[in-house]
Parts: C-alpha cells; sequence; structure tokens
C-alpha cells in the first residue's frame, strides 16, 4: 500500500501539495542587506516551515554561498539579490509573486 500524502489525500508519487504551495498569493521579498566590515547578505523572506529549509538548502547550492534559514527569512552570504530571483524562477514560484 502505498503512502498517503495527509494534506491532498493522494499516494506520495502523486502528491501536488509542493506545487500547490508555490503558486498561493504569497509575496517573497529579496532584498541585499550591508553588514559588518562592509559585506553585503542577501535576505529572501516570505517562505514558511519546511519550505523554507529546501529552498534554502537549494539556493545554496545553486549559487554556491553560505547561509542560514532561521526566524522565518532565508540570509545568503554576498549580493545575489538577481541570481536568487532566476533560481526561484528555475524552482518554480511564480514570478509575479517575487519581489526583488
Amino acid at each position: 500500500m502505498p503512502d498517503i500524502c495527509p494534506k491532498c489525500g493522494l499516494p506520495k508519487e502523486l502528491c501536488v501539495c509542493d506545487v500547490l504551495n508555490r503558486e498561493t498569493n504569497r509575496r517573497i521579498r529579496v532584498y541585499t542587506e550591508k553588514k559588518k566590515f562592509k559585506k553585503y547578505m542577501t535576505v529572501v523572506s516570505g517562505l514558511t516551515g519546511e519550505e523554507m529549509e529546501k529552498t534554502a538548502k537549494e539556493l545554496k547550492v545553486a549559487l554556491a554561498c553560505g547561509g542560514t534559514s532561521k526566524n522565518g527569512i532565508i540570509e545568503l552570504q554576498g549580493d545575489h539579490k538577481e541570481s536568487v530571483k532566476k533560481a526561484l524562477l528555475e524552482m518554480g514560484y511564480p514570478e509575479d509573486s517575487i519581489d526583488a
């Protein structure tokens, strides 16, 4: 018996919860901050829970940079504002929900 998704009720192989979560009307904000010693940090906010952890890991691999996800935000080392937007689009997030 295949595993059943608790949210959508479909088998795990056919589960569409990830796609539906990405297509919701939430806003993803991407901006940079200047930190200690004139270093830049790219911040991504608007993601929650397990989706945030997974997206943070994929962004760090795609951009070859360090970073963390905590308190509802993803922090990436360096100025990657435009690259993050492109990477989020490749991951399947809708363009109109990303503010960069």
